[in-house]
């Protein structure tokens, strides 16, 4: 995939590489959890102008979805580097008999995952959603999240789960119905084909404090290829400043013409979300740059899962991650400094 750069970026661009050692480009496959969309955006910014390849990549970009394991292509050897969603995959990976993997950047602080509530409901907080008769949830969010909610909030019962279908269709049409989502999606699908702007509540402001989107990786590549994972971090890390705040028109452009269902108007709609709810800088990011990890959260995260009996017991959740590639500034400077 490769897009015209613009004159004066090129030219930037290019003194960038200037910089680098003359080498041909080390061949980087990056598998991602979904379908190509603005949650993703940083990467197919970096993609799109030119910034791995002035980092001396040459970087697929290879889609998820529904029915593909990209993380298991990243366990056989067949990507470098996993987008993952949040610390729970890795924790259960620990008590796997798999290669071990590590993170190597957290390029959300916070994550997307919410409930969404029609306007009139009288829900004002998460918990409040226990007095409702109907929550739609799939699988994976009743394994996790919502196990955490029945031990942070007994008032909850597994009664209240219905299955979601991926279509907000039954939640609009029961006013005393919670509905699963990405605070950067679903509101905006309801809003649009709903009429009405849902309350939303991010699971993450009361406490489901993960770090999300992160860039994962096999243990054994990574201390094999610390240069590697330097720059494919580092060029990561400039393409989410510049796609937060720069020109992000080529990023956007890629992503369409990777998912053709990504329209205009939702992607701008969740860039807003993510910089409204400061998804990606916010915490330690804010003074170390975009891709740090928080370890006091981490370790806080993991204790909280293991009580609610979402992941095991006597782990070290130390060992998931390392800041080695981040916490270094890397791209701030792309920060406008009214970006608050």
């Amino acid at each position: 995939m490769r897009f015209r750069v613009p004159a004066l970026v090129g030219a930037i661009l290019g003194c960038m590489a200037a910089a680098l050692p003359a080498r041909a480009l080390d061949e980087i496959v990056f598998a991602t959890n979904w379908l190509a969309e603005a949650e993703h955006g940083g990467f197919y910014q970096a993609l799109a102008d030119g910034t791995y390849e002035a980092y001396g990549l040459d970087v697929t970009i290879l889609q998820g979805g529904p029915m593909v394991n990209n993380r298991a292509r990243l366990i056989a050897g067949q990507a470098q580097f996993y987008m993952s969603g949040n610390l729970l995959q890795p924790i259960n990976a620990m008590t796997q008999d798999i290669p071990p993997i590590i993170q190597v950047a957290a390029i959300f602080q916070k994550e997307p995952q919410m409930f969404m509530v029609h306007p009139d409901a009288g829900i004002e907080t998460l918990d409040d959603l226990a007095t409702l008769p109907t929550i739609f949830m799939g699988n994976v969010v009743f394994a996790s999240v919502f196990q955490w909610m029945k031990a942070e909030w007994p008032e909850f019962s597994d009664e209240q789960r219905r299955p979601y279908a991926f279509t907000v269709a039954p939640f609009l049409a029961n006013p005393t119905s919670a509905q699963q989502g990405y605070v950067t999606s679903e509101p905006f699908t309801a809003a649009r084909e709903g009429g009405f702007e849902p309350r939303v509540f991010l699971v993450a402001d009361y406490g489901f404090d993960t770090p999300s989107t992160m860039i994962e990786s096999r243990l054994d590549y990574v201390e094999a290829n610390p240069d590697i994972v330097q720059r494919f971090v580092d060029a990561s890390i400039i393409g989410w400043y510049n796609y937060l705040y720069g020109d992000n028109t080529a990023g956007n452009a890629l992503i369409q013409q990777e998912n053709s269902e990504m329209s205009v108007e939702i992607m701008a709609f969740a860039l807003d979300q993510m910089r409204a709810r400061g998804l990606v800088d916010s915490g330690v990011a804010l003074e170390n740059g975009i891709g740090c990890f928080d370890g006091g959260k981490v370790q806080s995260f993991y204790d909280t899962m293991a009580a609610a009996g979402v992941v095991a017991a006597g782990l070290d959740p130390s060992t998931l991650y390392t800041n080695r590639f981040v916490c270094n500034g890397v791209g701030m400077n792309l920060r406008p400094v009214d970006a608050d």
